[in-house]
């Protein structure tokens, strides 16, 4: 497995989050009653800033997957590798979570290899335990272990969606796009920039959302709206900024791009 896909990180200051609602409540009521999470929601608009900031808040070690179509189960779980004094046994990320009582968050978990689904259930449920076939184990997951999982449901068709059964396994939270004012206050939060040109960059992200059924297959996230922020807040061009963050990454269609500066140039171009 290419370690950059899984990290663990310690608990440190909180990162920077704002709450849309109950979300903060209810992972921690299902952390404290053991229960594993299930995220869904569009691309960039805070999933993993979300479990970021509730393992530093309950004090757990974070491993983050993120997943990919050729992720299987034996990534997760482990496999036996061959050094310099022969076989050994090395843990997947999963198993390092289990054993030391942390949040493992798989990132786009409808991504991965059909496979994965057969690890999980085990741990989504009552036995809350992690069977290990090649060694014989059979790993109770201590109180502190939590799994959640995210995926963004519009990209879900009849091969990669996540299975009726496999769903009814998770305590579930939809996020979108925050509302204007909190999107406002997070870009500010995040960047430092000013109230009037977070409000400019909101609106304009608006805009673009609307076109988004008609000739985008993602709309403007937050996260690019960030990025747009930073580049304009530290001295880059308005309009450059806006493209290079806003329009480019959305599409690659020509067209498409001529008519999203379009909106951008009706919004900064002044």
């Amino acid at each position: 497995m290419d370690t950059s896909s899984a990290r663990s990180t310690a608990p440190d200051a909180l990162p920077y989050y704002e709450a849309q609602g109950n979300e903060v409540a209810l992972f921690e009521y299902a952390w404290r009653h053991r229960l594993p999470m299930l995220i869904k929601g569009p691309t960039g608009c805070g999933k993993t800033r979300f479990v970021q900031y509730m393992a530093a808040r309950l004090g757990r070690p974070l491993y983050t997957v993120a997943c990919h179509d050729d992720l299987s189960a034996a990534d997760l779980v482990g496999r036996h590798l061959i050094g310099d004094q022969g076989t050994f046994w090395n843990d997947g990320p999963l198993t390092r979570a289990v054993r030391e009582g942390a949040i493992c968050y798989l990132d786009e978990v409808v991504e991965a290899r059909k496979d994965t689904t057969v690890v999980l259930h085990p741990l989504t449920d009552d036995r809350r335990m992690l069977p290990i076939e090649r060694t014989g184990e059979q790993l109770q997951a201590p109180a502190e272990f939590m799994l959640v999982v995210s995926y963004n449901p519009g990209y879900q068709n009849l091969l990669k969606g996540m299975k009726p059964s496999t769903r009814q396994r998770f305590v579930a939270r939809r996020f979108d796009f925050p509302a204007p004012d909190l999107e406002e206050r997070i870009l500010q939060g995040e960047t430092g920039i000013g109230a009037a040109l977070a409000r400019r960059l909101v609106v304009l992200a608006g805009a673009l959302r609307n076109l988004k059924d008609h000739d985008l297959e993602e709309a403007a996230s937050t996260r690019l709206l960030v990025y747009a922020a930073t580049l304009i807040h530290g001295g880059y061009d308005a309009l450059e900024a806006c493209r290079c963050a806003l329009v480019e990454p959305l599409t690659d269609d020509e067209e498409t791009a001529a008519a999203l500066l379009e909106v951008v140039h009706a919004s900064f171009g002044t």
